[in-house]
C-alpha cells in the first residue's frame, strides 16, 4: 500500500476524523495557530517526504482564514518534499461568483482554484459545484463527487408514496433530474423570479402537480433560506400536503436558522460537507455523512 498521509485543517476536523475511520488511517498531525495579528503559523508534524498526501479543508466560516490556512497547509507539504498533496475541499469557496455578469466584477471562483494550485495542490477533490463549470478553473485535476446517493439512500427509507420531486427553480432541474431517475418519482419545478440581488424571490407559477403530494425540495446548497423557505411557503399555498427540502451544503448564512425553523418545511436533510455548530441544529434536521464517498474517492485515486 502507498504512503498516505490525510491532513485535516481547522474548518471540519470531525469530517477529516471520520474520512480517516473509514479509510482505517490515523489522522496525521500538524498544528495551527493566530496570533494577534491574524497572522496564521502551520506546522506539518510529521515526515511527508515521498508520501501522497491530502489537506481536507471545507470553506466554512472563518471563510478566509479557512482558505489561507489550506493554502499554507499545502505550500507546506511541498517545501517537505511530499509526492503529492490533493485538496480535499467538500465545499468550494466563492463557487456564485463563475462569471463576469457584472460590469468590473472578477471571476473569484476561477481566482480561488489557481490559489488553490499555486499554494502546492497537485489535484483537487470537490463535492456537488453550484457552478459545474468552476470545474474548468483548475489547471490541475479537479475530481466532482456527488452526494447524490447518500441523500438518495436516505430519502428510500422514507414513505415516498405520494412524493414528488421540486426544483425552486429551472436553474436546478439539472440537478433534479438524477433524482427523479433514481426514485422513479414524478418532478415538479416552480417558475421563480428574482428582480435584484437584494430581494426575496418571487413565485409565480409550478409546473407540475403538487396537490396533496410530500412536495420534496431538492437543492445543491441552502445559504440564506430565501428561496428554500419562499418555495415551501408556495408549495403549500399550491395545495401540497406536506415539504421537505433536501441539499448537500448547508451554508445557513445570515439569519437562515430562523428562517427555517419558522418555514412549512416538515425534514430538513444535508450532509456534513459544513460543520454544524449547535447554534445551525435544529429539530427537523438531518444530517448524513459524506466520509464514505470521500473515502471511497481517496482510494480510487491514491491508495
Amino acid at each position: 500500500m502507498r504512503p498516505l498521509k490525510i491532513f485535516s485543517g481547522s474548518s471540519h476536523p470531525e469530517l477529516a476524523q471520520s474520512v480517516c475511520h473509514a479509510l482505517g488511517r490515523p489522522l496525521s498531525v500538524s498544528s495551527s495557530k493566530m496570533f494577534s495579528n491574524e497572522n496564521l503559523l502551520v506546522r506539518i508534524e510529521e515526515d511527508v517526504r515521498g508520501c501522497d498526501t491530502c489537506v481536507i479543508q471545507t470553506a466554512s466560516t472563518p471563510l478566509h482564514t479557512n482558505m489561507m490556512e489550506l493554502f499554507i497547509l499545502c505550500d507546506t507539504l511541498r517545501a517537505y518534499g511530499a509526492r503529492s498533496i490533493c485538496a480535499v475541499m467538500p465545499y468550494f469557496p466563492y463557487i456564485r461568483s463563475d462569471k463576469q455578469d457584472k460590469q468590473g466584477v472578477a471571476i473569484i471562483a476561477r481566482l480561488a482554484a489557481n490559489l488553490v494550485e499555486t499554494s502546492g495542490a497537485t489535484s483537487a477533490l470537490l463535492m456537488d459545484l453550484h457552478s459545474p463549470q468552476a470545474q474548468g478553473f483548475f489547471r490541475v485535476p479537479a475530481h466532482v463527487l456527488t452526494a447524490r446517493n447518500v441523500l438518495v439512500d436516505y430519502l428510500k427509507t422514507l414513505d415516498l408514496s405520494d412524493a414528488v420531486l421540486v426544483s425552486p427553480d429551472a436553474g436546478e432541474v439539472k440537478d433534479l433530474a438524477p433524482y427523479t431517475d433514481m426514485l422513479r418519482l414524478p418532478m415538479a419545478i416552480i417558475d421563480k423570479r428574482r428582480y435584484d440581488d437584494t430581494e426575496t424571490p418571487h413565485m409565480h407559477n409550478i409546473v407540475g402537480d403538487v396537490r396533496n403530494k410530500t412536495a420534496i425540495l431538492i437543492d445543491d446548497e441552502i445559504a440564506s433560506g430565501g428561496t428554500i423557505c419562499s418555495s415551501a411557503e408556495y408549495l403549500i399555498a399550491s395545495g401540497a400536503r406536506r415539504v421537505w427540502a433536501l441539499c448537500t451544503h448547508p451554508v445557513f448564512s445570515g439569519n437562515a436558522v430562523s428562517r427555517l425553523e419558522n418555514a412549512p418545511i416538515e425534514r430538513l436533510i444535508v450532509t456534513d460537507s459544513l460543520p454544524l455548530p449547535p447554534e445551525k441544529r435544529m429539530d427537523k434536521l438531518t444530517v448524513l455523512s459524506i466520509a464514505p464517498v470521500l473515502a471511497d474517492a481517496i482510494r480510487a485515486l491514491l491508495l
